[in-house]
């Protein structure tokens, strides 16, 4: 099946004018003015994540092609609870009706950033969700569409997919109204993507019919605007994703609480972090859960590259904040590394102050604290506006 991308940026990784990609070595680092003297397993990783690099610029694999493989999942198949760190205060059943994803963010935690594979789709997936509902009857928990994958893109829109699952969950409460599974979305959607219809009905149509049922989490990033233009190709821009907030509580749909990631540390000056916050402000965000970048070696050394294109001193600051040997142990999911942890804390404590004035409330999930020495009186686990973790609004189970 082909697809037809909703969205796109005038410039792309193809069409970078002047970029030449290199091999990020030492004596690239050197040149660059980069101070800190990585391991010789992490300069292996940036070695062959660089040749990779160039071999996909030259492919044309960079990012997702528009083709979809249609197919049909075992509807026996053992639904996957989303808890990574096996500290996680609320039960999450996750939903993943595609494999890979056309959104292809060059930061993926899911495929570090590889978009080589066939996009799958399983057409039968609104079936699995039935069935998980049903199998999960009585018990008060989320269901997280979709962690692995972006829920509302060009393959689960096109097929119908994506509303087929939603009307699973307004049929559910029909059948079911004292139900206490509760849909969580964390989505770079923008408003055109809540437009979208399949057999005379919007994402947003449905959305209305679960109201007081599913929370909706715009998820956005910290960085440079082209930079991000380039990283995430076929993402809806940053207005758009506020005009989805928008549009959600406008119609009464629970969309006060966003995913900040990744964060692009060399950014963060106060004046972007009060900018940055203050736009989420002004659409309605009261709460966010801040995920610094984190990635593997092989990923740095095409991110780094392409940030470089347009800031040398940030580029030199990205490999500054990764690559010291002391901070190979400072691990995210899936083995990806964090940045140093000083400046870690640093920066939560910075945007914490600033949002802090806003009346913004944070969620740091159990992991990060443990990982960043976060003490339980610096952020409890169920903060003041009832939000948890990933950003779980707790109180939807009261309703």
């Amino acid at each position: 099946m082909e697809l037809k991308n909703l969205n796109g940026h005038d410039i792309n990784v193809y069409n970078m004018e002047g970029f030449v990609p290199r091999i990020v070595d030492a004596a690239y680092l050197k040149e660059l003015g980069v101070e800190t003297e990585p391991s010789q397993e992490t300069l292996a990783g940036l070695i062959r994540g660089s040749k990779l690099f160039i071999q996909r610029l030259e492919n044309g694999t960079v990012i997702p092609r528009p083709n979809l493989v249609l197919d049909q999942i075992d509807l026996n198949t053992q639904p996957e609870i989303h808890n990574y760190t096996g500290k996680c205060p609320t039960l999450t059943y996750e939903i993943n009706p595609t494999i890979g994803c056309n959104v292809g963010c060059m930061y993926c935690l899911v495929t570090d950033g590889v978009h080589e594979q066939q996009l799958k789709t399983y057409t039968n997936y609104d079936k699995f969700v039935r069935k998980m509902l049903e199998d999960h009857l009585g018990e008060q928990h989320y269901y997280y569409f979709s962690p692995k994958t972006e829920a509302l893109q060009e393959p689960t829109l096109q097929t119908g997919i994506a509303h087929k699952i939603l009307r699973e969950f307004v049929r559910h409460y029909e059948l079911y109204p004292d139900s206490k599974a509760r849909l969580f979305m964390a989505t770079k959607a923008g408003d055109r993507q809540l437009r979208y219809e399949y057999e005379g009905e919007s994402i947003l149509d449905l959305f209305v019919q679960l109201k007081d049922r599913m929370q909706f989490n715009t998820s956005v990033s910290i960085m440079p605007h082209d930079f991000r233009c380039v990283i995430e190709p076929y993402a809806a821009t940053i207005d758009e994703r506020m005009a989805a907030v928008r549009l959600c509580q406008e119609n009464g749909v629970m969309a006060n609480s966003a995913l900040i990631q990744p964060i692009v540390v060399p950014y963060l000056t106060e004046e972007n972090i009060r900018e940055f916050f203050g736009m989420l402000q002004s659409n309605g965000i009261i709460n966010y859960k801040p995920e610094f970048l984190t990635l593997c070696m092989e990923n740095l050394a095409m991110l780094g590259q392409i940030l470089g294109y347009y800031d040398k001193r940030m580029e030199r600051e990205l490999y500054e904040y990764y690559i010291a040997p002391e901070n190979a142990d400072h691990r995210k999911q899936r083995g990806r590394t964090a940045p140093n942890r000083k400046s870690s804390i640093d920066y939560i404590k910075q945007m914490m102050s600033i949002t802090d004035q806003m009346g913004m409330s944070i969620s740091i999930c159990y992991w990060v604290r443990q990982q960043l020495g976060i003490s339980e009186e610096m952020i409890p686990i169920i903060n003041r506006n009832g939000f948890q973790c990933l950003g779980y609004q707790s109180r939807l189970f009261q309703s």
